[in-house]
């Protein structure tokens, strides 16, 4: 009999309103991200897809109720900790000026991650999931393509081995080509370790039952879960 997942992420009543109106952006949520689980969010644009996303990466304060980390509630001194095991992936990356391989080592500078070391091995498997070769670390931010800055800004994040990726339409405005490779880049992230889960918000209903296994919808500030309600 198969073990039960636990949960990593979990919503308690959540709600956003919009500081200046005061129209509700999110209606209270309750949700749940188990280990293991590859779900997508699909629905209008201003729907709250993003608003969503951004309150479970804490980058957003809660009008009303809680984010728990695996069953505990996160203490305003606990965000930092969180931070380094849930990512949240924006749809147009910022790059640094110099090269690939620069903008890689760029967290590592940072206080919250000097206690691990830059892996160029690791880097280069990441670029090699999404197919690019030998020489992408050593390419200059700014000649980059849309697509290989996305996949620049994703192996970035993804060396740092976080737990879950929050990914917010990171392949809205690339080709199809492109789209794949950040797909197959974060399919590889996925299947390296059995506790991982991700969130993926899209606008291509496609894409998100390719890359999904659980499927949730977003409609005026309501999630719903498409599974739950079949």
């Amino acid at each position: 009999m198969p073990m039960p997942k636990a949960a990593l992420i979990a919503t308690h009543g959540v709600m956003r309103r919009d500081a200046a109106r005061g129209a509700i952006l999110l209606h209270p949520t309750d949700f749940v991200l188990n280990e293991g689980e590859r779900a997508t969010i699909t629905g209008p644009s201003g729907s709250g897809k993003s608003v969503f996303l951004r309150t479970l990466a804490l980058l957003d304060p809660c009008d009303a109720g809680y984010v728990t980390w695996r069953g505990e509630r996160i203490a305003r001194t606990g965000i930092p900790a969180y931070r380094r095991r849930v990512a949240y992936i924006a749809q147009r990356p910022a790059m640094l000026d110099g090269s690939v391989e620069d903008n890689l080592r760029y967290p590592y500078l940072l206080k919250a991650y000097r206690d691990v070391r830059f892996d160029r091995e690791i880097a280069m498997r990441l670029a090699e999931a999404a197919g690019r070769g030998a020489d992408f670390l050593d390419k200059f931010a700014s000649d980059l393509s849309g697509g290989e800055a996305q996949i620049a800004a994703l192996v970035r994040v993804l060396q740092l081995a976080f737990d879950v990726l929050l990914l917010d339409e990171p392949t809205a405005s690339l080709d199809p080509a492109s789209a794949r490779s950040i797909e197959a880049l974060v399919d590889a992230w996925f299947a390296a370790h059995a506790g991982r889960a991700f969130i993926w918000v899209s606008h291509d209903p496609a894409q998100a039952l390719r890359v999904a296994t659980r499927h949730l919808t977003m409609n005026a500030g309501v999630l719903g879960d498409r599974e739950a309600s079949a």
